[in-house]
């Protein structure tokens, strides 16, 4: 009886929470390991202090019974293995934090913390719009811009784990990186609603991308002129890099990603880039992630589910 009880545990998927931090929400899941999703919602990222933060995790894991492991993405630079945040990217309350050990007293269960955007990509490697390809890059379009970089089908993390870190690209040539003049906080999807409620008088806070989208399909002046702008911006940053590191195809994620004007708009901007240019510089293909807003959950429990078997071997 014993070995037909353990045969039946064995056979039983067994569940996991995956948590995308951003921030601004907190969105999360229960899933299998055949991704299949159970529940999904999303919280209020907390904007105060890392105790609020690991208050709000620990009651989003005790929502639900028999969770064997927490697969975590977050902003910011993060060496994985040690579950440990060297700086918080949108969230520097988290800076210099070791966030595993610090929520594993409140959840003793397996936890895995990785960065958002390489999270993103190794989901599309995995089984998304990258995984036909050897060099790609992914670009996930949040709070910032979270960016990851995938050499010979294996994500790239340096040294220092910032490998991929875009958000902060100087945008013009006197070198001062200012938090309005670094490309995360220019060209994100909030940094579109800033630009689009500046322009219009608005409060941003009272703005949703989305509403930008439905101006533009209007033929709205202010719309289509800050699309056309973002875009344009964009596809200046997708030129740069793909100058210096020669990948095949670049996936783009996040809140606006999946408009059909956003990637109209880079594809658009990027080909009178390479028509222009005196040089010849190998051409990118640009598409969508295929997992769109939830390419950041697969992608973390991927990453939860490769560092497993990596310590089982």
């Amino acid at each position: 009886m014993s070995d037909f009880v353990t045969l039946n545990k064995e056979k039983t998927p067994r569940r996991f929470l995956t948590v995308d931090i951003g921030g601004t929400f907190i969105k999360y899941a229960l899933m299998n390991e055949k991704k299949e999703i159970f529940t999904k919602a999303k919280i209020p990222t907390p904007q105060n202090s890392r105790e609020e933060l690991i208050a709000a995790l620990s009651a989003i894991y005790h929502q639900f019974n028999d969770v064997r492991g927490i697969a975590i993405c977050m902003p910011g630079i993060i060496d994985a293995r040690r579950g440990y945040c060297a700086m918080g990217g949108a969230l520097r309350y988290n800076d210099d934090f070791a966030l595993k050990d610090a929520l594993a007293i409140y959840c003793p269960v397996p936890i895995h913390i990785e960065n958002d955007a390489n999270c993103a990509a190794y989901a599309e490697v995995t089984s998304g719009a990258l995984a036909d390809v050897d060099d790609a890059f992914a670009l996930i379009f949040g709070t910032m811009i979270g960016g990851a970089y995938i050499k010979d089908r294996k994500l790239q993390k340096g040294k220092h784990f910032s490998t991929g870190e875009v958000s902060y690209l100087i945008l013009d040539n006197k070198g001062n990186p200012t938090p309005d003049n670094v490309w995360g906080n220019a060209c994100s999807s909030v940094g579109l609603v800033r630009r689009y409620a500046a322009l219009k008088g608005l409060d941003p806070d009272k703005v949703d991308g989305k509403d930008i989208f439905a101006a533009y399909e209007s033929k709205e002046k202010e719309a289509v002129g800050v699309i056309d702008e973002v875009t344009r911006e964009i596809a200046v940053e997708i030129f740069n890099i793909q100058t210096l590191l020669d990948v095949e195809r670049f996936a783009l994620g996040g809140g606006i990603s999946g408009q059909k004007a956003f990637l109209e708009g880079v594809k658009k901007h990027l080909e009178e880039l390479y028509e222009r240019c005196v040089y010849p510089i190998t051409r990118a293909e640009v598409v969508n992630c295929l997992f769109e807003n939830d390419a950041n959950l697969y992608g973390a429990l991927d990453c939860f589910l490769a560092e497993e078997e990596l310590s089982d071997e």
